[in-house]
């Protein structure tokens, strides 16, 4: 599992600033919810860590390294979006032991680590499924299996939960959380949700531009 670090992060499109001057550090398998309302560079912020968009200005460092410049292959981290991305002529096996042939993984070693991903978020038995005849939670599960089968450092969820009905969410939220304390990678979650951020991570940054300093559970109050 790897620290992130980001020093003077910036990225424009054009006259908008989406992101503005950030420095945010986040330790070894820590959890941290990164707090606000849309448009206020929650996932612009995630797109940058992952590697899939490049700052205008700054620096990112994973785990000491500086990859500011790498490409998303280059940096071992999961994304999990709220749309959830899976493939739908896919089963749940392929869709998630896919990470596992891009990077040419050992067939034996690949079924072996799609077995443990699949139990660790309560799927087995639903191997042979296709996303259409799975229910909303369980397509998440299915994300959140793809996006650690990899064993990345780093776990980037952009509103996991935002799709789904509320007892839904607050059931998956302690799922959610239970899976990070066993897995231990460093996390970052994005959203606008104020009691899934204080229910879910260790650590809440507040927004807008993320240029605020963060806050922990016993000083961000519900009623803020």
């Amino acid at each position: 599992m790897s620290s992130i670090r980001l020093e003077g992060i910036a990225k424009h499109y054009g006259p908008v600033h989406a992101v503005d001057g950030v420095d945010l550090a986040v330790e070894q398998g820590e959890f941290v919810a990164i707090l606000g309302p849309s448009g206020s560079g929650k996932t612009t912020m995630l797109m940058l860590i992952a590697g899939l968009t490049q700052p205008t200005a700054g620096r990112i460092r994973l785990g000491g390294r500086d990859v500011t410049g790498a490409p998303a292959q280059a940096r071992n981290v999961g994304l999990v979006f709220q749309s959830y991305a899976l493939f739908p002529h896919m089963t749940v096996v392929d869709n998630v032991a896919f990470p596992l042939s891009v990077r040419h993984v050992p067939r034996t070693e690949a079924a072996r680590r799609v077995a443990e991903a699949l139990r660790l978020v309560q799927l087995e038995g639903l191997e042979r499924r296709t996303p259409s005849q799975l229910s909303g939670g369980q397509q998440q599960r299915v994300a959140l299996a793809r996006s650690l089968v990899f064993q990345p450092e780093i776990l980037l969820l952009d509103e996991p939960l935002g799709a789904l009905d509320r007892k839904l969410r607050e059931e998956l939220q302690v799922e959610l959380k239970q899976l990070q304390r066993t897995v231990g990678v460093t996390t970052i979650l994005v959203t606008h949700d104020q009691e899934e951020a204080l229910s879910l991570s260790d650590r809440i940054v507040s927004t807008l531009l993320l240029k605020v300093p963060a806050w922990d559970h016993a000083s961000f109050s519900r009623g803020s």
